[in-house]
């Protein structure tokens, strides 16, 4: 298949599938390698930016998807919605941040990191798409990690969280908190991990067992040239005068 055409074969992919479609499918569809799949959607998103066209070919860490240029958002969104989308609260941008840059990350994570409790903003964040459940968490209890999603990195013009701007210098107690989060994991994955063990002996009930075991050993040879005791309810006879 000649360049050309493979162009035009992504492009009508990517239009007919209106979502994000993996390099690897893409790849296995269309016949050709990683490098040459990479390659032509390099070509398509510098001639759609050249051309000012007004779509854009995006990639999302190892997906591409087809989109409305940015520059052309107020047209589209003046003609086909009626109202504006709802902007994301403080709140809401600082969960998401925490999940980004720690992901994944447990909702507790989150609440120790922020000092609030978060689960309505994380709901709200998991209905909007931008955040979802990866997994649980090895520990007991076994709690829901999260992390962000390719509608995240849309939503925010980026193409892997490799492109996430660096964190600010956090403070010392901030990295202590840290600390202290990661190890408490640790700790409760190292307990998950062991088996129940019943309880050993200490030293001290072994050496109390000893010392009653040579009591009785004491006990025994003392009275071994004593007559046996009588039995229960048989009274000694007297003796004849």
């Amino acid at each position: 298949m000649e360049l050309k055409e493979l162009e035009a074969a992504l492009e009508g992919v990517l239009f007919a599938a209106g979502e994000p479609v993996g390099v690897e499918r893409l790849c296995l569809g269309l016949e050709v390698d990683r490098a040459t799949m990479d390659a032509v959607a390099q070509r398509l998103m510098d001639r759609y930016s050249y051309e000012r066209r007004g779509i854009r070919l995006v990639r999302l860490d190892t997906s591409y998807q087809l989109c409305s240029a940015p520059e052309f958002a107020p047209y589209i969104r003046k003609t086909l919605e009626n109202r504006k989308p709802a902007r994301l609260s403080q709140p809401a941008l600082e969960v998401l941040a925490v999940i980004a840059y720690y992901q994944p990350v447990t909702r507790a994570y989150v609440d120790q990191i922020r000092g609030v409790d978060s689960a309505y903003t994380v709901g709200l964040l998991t209905e909007r798409e931008l955040i979802e459940e990866c997994g649980r968490l090895a520990v007991p209890g076994r709690p829901i990690l999260y992390r962000t999603t390719q509608n995240f990195l849309r939503s925010f013009g980026l193409a892997s969280l490799e492109e996430l701007p660096d964190l600010p210098s956090a403070s010392a107690e901030d990295e202590q908190l840290t600390l202290d989060m990661q190890m408490e994991v640790e700790r409760l994955q190292e307990e998950e991990k062991k088996p129940e063990e019943e309880p050993g002996i200490t030293d001290e009930e072994l050496e109390a067992a000893a010392r009653e075991l040579a009591e009785r050993e004491a006990l025994a040879a003392g009275a071994g040239g004593e007559a046996e005791p009588a039995e229960d309810g048989d009274a000694p006879e007297a003796p004849v005068p």
